[in-house]
């Protein structure tokens, strides 16, 4: 495998520096292991596509757009009322 040159702040190299020491890797260990965890927007995407097909088959649960955006805006305004001080 050949190596990549990444630029980032000076912080964030420490920063990651530090959480990859704390777990007794390289950063370059880390990083590795970091990118093979994360997913792709594609990837997500792709899993959102599963679990709601999963909902389908299961009970049926398949909302339109609209009602996606209404349920979001739901758990908006409970999120919003329950982080109130």
């Amino acid at each position: 495998m050949s190596d990549a040159n990444v630029r980032i702040p000076e912080e964030a190299k420490g920063r990651l520096s530090a959480i990859a020491a704390a777990e007794g890797l390289s950063l370059r260990a880390y990083l590795a292991r970091l990118a093979e965890t994360m997913l792709t927007p594609a990837e997500r995407a792709e899993r959102v596509e599963r679990a709601r097909a999963v909902l389908r088959a299961w009970n049926g649960y398949d909302p339109t757009a609209a009602e996606q955006h209404e349920l979001d805006d739901e758990l908006d305004r409970r999120l919003a009322r329950v982080q109130r001080p």
